[in-house]
């Protein structure tokens, strides 16, 4: 017990008077606590743990939001008693609104108050009358500003709660400055110039507190203002011209990531951002087929996937997704060293620049840059990306020129403490563009790149929402944004069917939803647009010319549906958006680009490779009074199919012995197996198949053995119920004879394949 006691009085001494030993000792808890909130550690009390402070909704750690554990057991910044409080948010001060008053006259606003705007006689006031400071400590709304009619060519551009400006010319080729006062720091274009047009160049800034952040919707409506560029995706549009067809080029283009892994950074948040990555990747391989280059960096600098290997086709995209997904964190480091990684860019774009040379001239690059900043090792990165500017822009100065759309990085700033002066230098974009955003430990970032991507492609068929983002009211409807409601009211009925929008003029549904006495006036379409309104009334319908359910009722079929499909011509062409946009359809150029075949494909082989199992899984959806559920079923083939369809003389009102009679080689046919079925209203609905996120139809919902649920019900297949569908590879010529009329201006036309 003596000795225990020596030594440990030892270490006492050792760690107080001999700090150029080896010695590391634990720090104490004593003065650590913070009046209203709590602190977490990383590595307990040991040496080098990181303590991180955290505070209910609407208040932030004050004076210190970490600190850390030295070897000699002493905390960095060092804790005084009672000193560590929850302090109220505040949003930057107000009162340098211009030209009007604020109410009420106060410097200091915290998260939950409000504020009233008034413009002096003879202004108009622009933006948002009143504001509520914010718990991310933001004024909601946009800035205020008080503007008159003075002739010039750009209006007064206002200045940002907690800023100030400098600069009055608002004519062609005038500039204005910022800076952000009290300890707030500028994000966004510290100069703004007016041009020609009328416009103000790069973004509007805003002064951030240690504790603001940005929302998610935020940061996903910022991205697909400063994304729109980089990402062109291949598409098809109607530009109201005649429906000529408009072609965006596939441009070459260069990704590289960047994420801290340091133990700074929460390992929750590290993960959250692996699947970010993940996904991002995964959602752009829908679209385009970029090279990749991604590392993980602390002290040492982890590189998953070269860039230089990704080109030359050593990895595939697979590869590069498992490699992200193995990747483990292990032990998390305290060295930081930010400028190795940018290093490890900077060497792999040179080797890149001597290989392709012009081709390397031709690529933009994207950097993805996610870390807190908090470097501790390997100096500045700053003149490391000096350097990669220099050789992106092909300027010994440093300035874009002309080639400013070459190189954007964006910086995301995760963790608790930020050190945004050191990450804001690393951020670039055209117009003086600053892509930085401060994310909150909870940012659903996975989300936020599935809602950019998808924004920046509407017009690409097959899209469809896989994912829920915060506070969209509209997710359920996005994720099956071509279904349609078909209700067709007649004198002696009304029928209700669902269809599919395969264009921006034509919905895919059932022929035999139309009575014989029908009138395109009897019909109504229901689909969300952004033009207003879901009811689209109806130009004309197109049933397939071969379809006459009456045609075997001499040899036993009451009813036969076979070619029971119709095309509805709307009167007004829909507005393609998240909400609605087109299905993929078989043998269409379209589908080609989605299955990544090579342009002078045919029809056969992407039958081939849609349907090359003996059970295919596809889905249809069923409408209920809320919205639409997914049933998921396999499509039979071969000999599995035979016995499928001998189930179709069970059907009431069927005298057959061959059930090919009523079954042609036109249907697909599901059921049995666990397989869902279809319900009363489900008839005209689009069957499915999703390939690498993109979905495309294979059939349309006809007709059943048994009729054993109401609509919307999600009803398992019994033993003898089955469901037969109409095969869109068997009636693609109706389709193209419609879809693909070239001799027409009514509407643009989609491009089909040879057989």
């Amino acid at each position: 017990m003596k000795a225990s006691v020596h030594w440990t009085s030892l270490a006492v001494v050792l760690c107080l008077f001999c700090k150029g030993w080896e010695v590391h000792c634990d720090c104490t808890e004593d003065h650590l606590q913070i009046h209203g909130g709590y602190y977490t550690l990383s590595k307990n009390l040991e040496s080098g743990t990181l303590l991180t402070y955290h505070c209910p909704e609407g208040f932030f750690p004050y004076p210190t939001i970490t600190r850390r554990c030295q070897p000699s057991g002493h905390w960095t910044p060092q804790p005084n008693r009672f000193n560590q409080i929850c302090k109220f948010v505040e949003c930057p001060d107000p009162n340098v609104f211009e030209n009007g008053n604020v109410f009420p006259l106060q410097r200091t606003h915290s998260a939950g108050q409000m504020t009233r705007y008034e413009c002096y006689p003879g202004f108009t006031l622009s933006g948002s009358s009143n504001r509520t400071c914010l718990s991310n400590g933001k004024w909601s709304g946009s800035t205020p500003i008080c503007i008159r009619d003075t002739g010039d060519t750009c209006s007064d551009p206002g200045v940002p709660a907690g800023a100030s400006r400098r600069g009055s010319i608002f004519a062609a080729g005038g500039t204005v400055t910022y800076s952000c006062n009290d300890n707030t720091y500028l994000v966004g274009s510290r100069e703004r110039t007016c041009q020609e047009n009328g416009r103000w160049t790069g973004r509007e800034p805003a002064c951030y507190s240690k504790f603001t952040y940005d929302t998610q919707s935020e940061v996903a409506e910022a991205l697909l203002r400063s994304l729109a560029d980089s990402l062109t995706f291949s598409q098809l549009e109607d530009d109201n011209q005649g429906g000529r067809k408009i072609r965006i080029k596939k441009e070459k283009l260069n990704i590289y990531i960047a994420v801290d892994v340091s133990d700074s950074i929460e390992k929750l948040i590290i993960k959250r951002t692996k699947q970010a990555i993940m996904t991002l990747v995964q959602k752009i391989s829908n679209y385009l087929t970029p090279n990749y280059e991604i590392l993980f960096f602390s002290t040492d600098v982890h590189e998953v996937v070269n860039i230089v290997d990704f080109h030359e086709g050593r990895k595939s995209l697979s590869s590069v997704l498992q490699d992200v997904e193995r990747f483990e964190l292990g032990d998390m480091s305290t060295g930081k060293d930010l400028n190795a990684a940018l290093k490890k860019f900077e060497e792999r774009m040179t080797t890149m620049k001597e290989q392709l040379q012009q081709e390397f001239s031709d690529t933009r690059h994207i950097f993805l840059i996610f870390t807190d900043g908090a470097y501790s090792m390997g100096g500045s990165p700053r003149p490391t990306f000096v350097r990669i500017k220099n050789m992106v822009y092909m300027s010994p100065t440093g300035e874009p020129g002309s080639r400013s759309k070459y190189l954007e990085s964006y910086v995301f700033a995760i963790g608790d403490d930020i050190y945004e002066d050191d990450l804001l230098p690393l951020t670039v974009g055209p117009e003086g563009e600053t892509h930085y955003f401060r994310l909150h430990k909870h940012t659903d970032l996975a989300a936020i790149f599935n809602k950019v991507i998808d924004e920046n492609s509407k017009n690409l068929c097959g899209l469809h929402k896989d994912y829920e983002l915060e506070g969209d009211d509209d997710s359920k409807r996005k994720r099956y944004p071509w279904w349609a409601a078909v209700i067709i009211q007649t004198e002696s009925r009304m029928a209700l069917c669902s269809g599919s929008l395969v264009s921006s003029h034509f919905v895919l549904t059932a022929a035999h939803c139309f009575p014989s006495e029908f009138k395109p006036e009897n019909v109504k379409v229901e689909i969300d647009d952004k033009k207003g309104g879901k009811d689209k009334t109806v130009r004309k319908v197109f049933l397939h010319p071969n379809y006459n359910i009456k045609a075997r009722q001499e040899q036993g079929v009451t009813e036969f549906y076979d070619y029971d499909v119709a095309l509805i011509q709307l009167e007004d062409s829909v507005q393609i958006s998240t909400l609605a946009r087109p299905i993929c359809i078989p043998c269409t150029q379209e589908t080609n680009d989605v299955l990544e075949l090579p342009g002078i494909s045919t029809c056969s082989q992407q039958e081939e490779l849609l349907l090359k199992n003996q059970r295919e899984k596809l889905n249809f959806l069923s409408a209920d009074r809320v919205g639409v559920n997914e049933k998921v079923v396999h499509a039979k083939f071969g000999k599995s199919r035979d016995v499928c369809i001998q189930k179709a003389q069970n059907a009431l009102g069927m005298r057959i012995t061959d059930p090919t009679v009523a079954v042609t080689d036109n249907f697909l046919c599901t059921g049995g197996d666990g397989d869902h079925i279809a319900c009363a209203g489900d008839g005209g609905q689009a069957v499915f198949k999703i390939h690498q996120n993109r979905a495309v139809q294979i059939g349309v919902v006809s007709w059943g053995t048994e009729l054993l649920c109401r609509r919307g019900q999600m009803q398992k297949s019994t033993n003898n119920s089955r469901d037969f569908h109409i095969n869109l590879f068997k009636v693609v010529s109706f389709l193209k004879s419609t879809l693909g009329n070239t001799n027409q201006d009514e509407y643009p036309t989609l491009t089909f394949l040879s057989d």
